[in-house]
């Protein structure tokens, strides 16, 4: 069976399975909440109201000062007839930018890095591996289901996100505002592929690892330097980089392409099953 042959109905299967098992566990979906809720509402929240509503002329101040560093495009973009404003613009607009990257990658890799070793903890790694789908396709179903609550996480709290930004600062700028080009690029063209190429590697290591704990040790030593890139990519999307961020995303997504086919290939059922020669 080559890439572009599998069945959808297995692999919507594997990954409804995948699914329903993470949400049957608390201990993942509590914390996944608890972290989306954390930076996309609360961190948000409070330091948005204690510029504009609050005042804190302290924070205002060193806001301000953070700006003279921003690319003179991105300085020209800032609305707001007050200092109060300008600083509660540019901090819901610029420096908010991580949470748009952080959250779905550490959710996914949290995800990923158990999908496969875990199979062969739990005693089902045999049960799937003797099963109808293809190895390609219950590594295209595992990626899907890792991928899914990350990214679905990251849109409902960029929804009320910009819910919470339109309402506060929204008053100072002259209007509702968020979400501004940028941003919707940063969504829906830089992120999604950077989360599909960190999930290629771990789910790799995942089915080559012995161990849940060593899976999630080693997937956070290869998607810290992801993090570190796409948060990179991401703040030049938001700071008017232009064409750039489009070329940044195509290429994101031929990488994501590569680490895909690769992760395809590596992935067979002696290593579902654990036996010597596949770990």
């Amino acid at each position: 069976m080559n890439a572009f042959s599998m069945d959808t109905s297995r692999i919507a299967t594997v990954t409804r399975t995948e699914l329903k098992q993470l949400i049957g566990a608390k201990d993942f979906w509590i914390p996944m909440v608890f972290l989306g809720g954390l930076f996309f509402l609360f961190i948000p929240t409070v330091l948005l109201l204690s510029i504009t509503s609050v005042g804190d002329i302290g924070a205002v101040q060193q806001i301000s000062q953070a700006l003279e560093v921003l690319p003179q495009t991105a300085q020209d973009a800032i609305k707001g007839d007050s200092e109060a404003g300008k600083a509660s613009y540019a901090l819901a607009v610029y420096l908010f930018a991580p949470i748009a990257v952080v959250v779905p990658l550490t959710i996914s890799t949290a995800v990923g890095a158990a999908t496969i070793v875990g199979e062969r903890e739990r005693g089902t790694g045999e049960f799937l591996a003797h099963s109808p789908a293809d190895v390609k396709e219950i590594y295209i179903g595992k990626l899907i289901a890792s991928l899914l609550p990350g990214y679905a996480t990251t849109i409902v709290g960029f929804g009320l996100y910009s819910l919470i930004v339109n309402t506060i600062v929204g008053p100072e700028v002259g209007g509702w505002f968020f979400p501004t080009r940028e941003w919707w690029v940063l969504m829906l063209w830089v992120v999604p592929p950077f989360l599909a190429l960190t999930l290629s590697i771990v789910l790799r290591l995942s089915a080559r690892v012995k161990s849940t704990a060593a899976a999630q040790q080693a997937s956070g030593l290869v998607s810290l330097p992801l993090i570190m890139v796409a948060y990179s990519q991401s703040t030049g999307a938001l700071f008017g980089a232009g064409r750039a961020t489009v070329y940044i995303g195509a290429i994101a997504w031929f990488m994501a392409g590569i680490g895909l086919w690769r992760g395809m290939k590596a992935v067979n059922r002696s290593r579902l099953l654990g036996v010597a020669d596949g770990i």
